[in-house]
């Protein structure tokens, strides 16, 4: 061979292989992280612990840069300096090489009417009119620029003694409502059950599921919190498949699988942490759920959705989790991104 003909053959390969995609048997999942893994912890004079989320966009971004990560979700809080200038988000995270992939929850634009306090808009009660509404324009004015396609929603706190019936038929009807008007703007709305959620337990989630149209209202399956709410993650995943837009990656702690009673807010927020690192933790079958999403072909995003770790509870630091969450995709799912070391990434909190 000329060397010529080695030269552009060299170049050649790492295009190729971008072009086959980092899944080994998938070309159409895609990976990434949300914003939750950049912050640091304060507590309160109780013990009680609260997360306080970077807003360095050019250093959240270049750090999932820096991991070969193809994308990143910001949590709301994180893009209020973009909220009236999506422009300028989706300049940066082209210039960076990085796709936001999608947002978590809504931002409030500067003279949104206020939301009222201690109400459930999403369970029908006040302020639903004006959430609805805010979903819309965000849809419109600062998803759709960014060229977001479906947007994560947690759905608000848990009501005392979990949802009544009436309260999931309320929830259904405002996602049903939302996603209607979302998609639009080429939106898809993506509900996140999450503990301390109104979709926390199987109950939840399955009614819902059962009450909302499958064409404008979809889901995001976050695998640690799947398994905290007490239910079967590679069923769930099987049997809602044509439903989820993207997986939430985190883990649990094994003795959390089958529980008939979610952990307490205390328990976490005062006590050890619920959630671990991807494969860290021993509580969610990763290759269980990955087997599915290969045979079935996902087409979407699987993102990494751990938070920053605490001080002193030995699972070291923000590049220390990454590391672990990327390591662990390599070795036990085959997933081609670059080997990662604790200690070389960019956030130093």
């Amino acid at each position: 061979m000329q060397r010529r003909q080695f030269l552009v053959g060299a170049t050649a390969l790492p295009t190729a292989a971008l072009a086959q995609g980092l899944d080994p048997q998938d070309a159409d999942i895609r990976f990434g992280t949300t914003g939750s893994i950049f912050g640091k912890w304060n507590a309160n004079a109780q013990g009680r612990v609260a997360l306080a989320m970077s807003s360095d966009m050019r250093l959240m971004l270049e750090d999932v840069k820096h991991y070969g990560l193809e994308g990143f979700e910001p949590y709301s809080g994180q893009v209020a300096a973009f909220r009236d200038n999506p422009g300028a988000l989706k300049q940066l995270a082209a210039q960076l090489g990085v796709t936001i992939c999608s947002l978590g929850d809504l931002p409030r634009r500067q003279g949104a009417p206020p939301m009222p306090a201690g109400a459930y808009p999403w369970l029908g009660g006040e302020g639903r009119d004006i959430l609805i509404n805010e979903m819309e324009v965000c849809a419109r004015d600062f998803l759709q620029p960014l060229g977001i396609d479906h947007w994560k929603n947690n759905m608000g706190a848990r009501p005392p003694g979990g949802p009544s019936d009436d309260q999931l038929k309320a929830l259904a009807d405002t996602a049903n409502e939302i996603g209607r008007r979302t998609i639009r703007h080429g939106v898809r709305l993506s509900l996140h059950p999450h503990i301390w959620g109104p979709m926390e337990r199987e109950h939840d989630f399955r009614r819902v599921m059962e009450l909302t149209d499958p064409a404008v209202v979809h889901i995001i399956l976050d695998t640690g919190h799947n398994v905290l709410g007490g239910m079967d993650v590679v069923k769930i995943a099987d049997e809602f498949f044509p439903r989820i837009t993207e997986l939430h990656l985190k883990d649990t702690f094994a003795q959390y699988r089958g529980n008939r009673e979610t952990p307490s807010q205390d328990a976490h927020y005062i006590g050890k942490s619920v959630y671990a690192a991807v494969g860290q933790g021993g509580g969610v079958d990763f290759p269980g759920v990955f087997a599915v999403m290969r045979r079935r072909g996902f087409k979407g995003w699987a993102v990494f959705d751990i938070d920053a770790p605490r001080a002193g509870d030995g699972s070291g630091t923000v590049d220390d989790n990454i590391a672990a969450s990327v390591n662990y995709l390599r070795t036990a799912l085959g997933v081609k991104l670059p080997a990662a070391r604790g200690g070389d990434g960019l956030f130093k909190g």
